[in-house]
């Protein structure tokens, strides 16, 4: 049980969930081309999970001294676990991860994408262990990890069946799954600033160079700010590309995406406190996860 508090479970949860809503209320009702069973669908999700829960476990490993420092009650590594243990962990996870993908890769004819859990596994450690002290290098590539659990699916389910008799249909699919990519990434990369604010104490104490410690916490808002406009303005294309003759859809992405997205933006200005930053990153989750769940809206849409 005690391993369970290395890993942040609805991140977790998210990813599997993401996964499951992609194939069977984006790619099902549609009926086009797939590669995956049911049990292919679990291997990727059992895999992305893995490199999910690695990449906590190693930030949580890198990240002790700093958490001992901001949030006390949330130590782990040191305290219930031991290092040496918290790294058997990470390792484990990583191992059974890039296992998985390797046997995907070859049952679906693409054995070099067996490579890109390699790739990503390597990276939740450099990220951890050396790309912490480049500001904004490591919020990016944070984003780039998170955001890859969105496309996965269609790399080793659709694409693979991507043919010349059904290329229209398959790539307006996947066209949207890159679409829902750049999103969660940019999402991440607001989550990874925000955190970066909050923990900004702990931080200056160990020496890690987030932006807030380079140009001060009023900068780094007014940066997150600037960058906050980026997913409204895709929402807004996305809006008035696609869903601007289905008055729910409208309606669902206004209220539920755009509204907070803005609230977020007029919260961020003034913010200074840890208990702000909380806060804020709990509503970039709650847009995150509304985010994914209009998943589900096209087959209403589209159809």
């Amino acid at each position: 049980m005690k391993y369970l508090k290395l890993i942040q479970l609805p991140e977790v949860f998210l990813v599997i969930f993401t996964q499951y809503l992609i194939k069977y209320y984006l790619f099902e009702p549609f009926g086009i081309d797939i590669t995956l069973n049911g049990f292919g669908l679990f291997l990727v999700s059992l895999s992305s999970a893995c490199l999910v829960m690695g990449s906590q476990v190693i930030s949580a490993i890198f990240q002790a001294k700093s958490i001992q420092i901001n949030e006390p009650e949330s130590t782990i590594v040191g305290k219930d676990i031991s290092e040496k243990n918290a790294y058997n962990f990470f390792i484990v996870l990583n191992v059974i991860a890039v296992l998985i993908g390797f046997y995907l890769a070859n049952i679906i004819g693409k054995p070099m994408f067996s490579a890109l859990f390699i790739v990503v596994s390597a990276l939740t450690y450099i990220h951890a262990s050396f790309l912490k002290n480049y500001a904004f290098i490591d919020n990016i590539l944070l984003s780039i990890l998170g955001a890859f659990s969105v496309l996965a699916l269609g790399l080793f389910d659709l694409l693979p069946a991507i043919t010349t008799t059904n290329q229209a249909s398959q790539t307006t699919i996947f066209s949207i799954l890159i679409d829902y990519t750049v999103f969660a990434f940019l999402m991440v990369l607001l989550l990874e600033l925000i955190n970066d604010q909050k923990n900004v104490n702990g931080d200056y104490k160990i020496v890690i160079k987030t932006l807030p410690i380079i140009l001060g916490k009023e900068r780094t808002n007014k940066i997150i700010f600037i960058l906050s406009i980026l997913p409204i303005a895709a929402v807004l294309y996305y809006m008035y590309t696609y869903l601007y003759h289905n008055q729910y859809a409208l309606l669902y992405v206004l209220l539920l995406i755009v509204a907070p997205l803005l609230y977020f933006m007029v919260k961020i200005w003034n913010a200074s406190t840890q208990k702000n930053y909380k806060h804020l990153a709990f509503i970039l989750k709650i847009i995150l996860f509304l985010s994914v769940m209009s998943i589900g809206l096209y087959q209403y849409i589209l159809l």
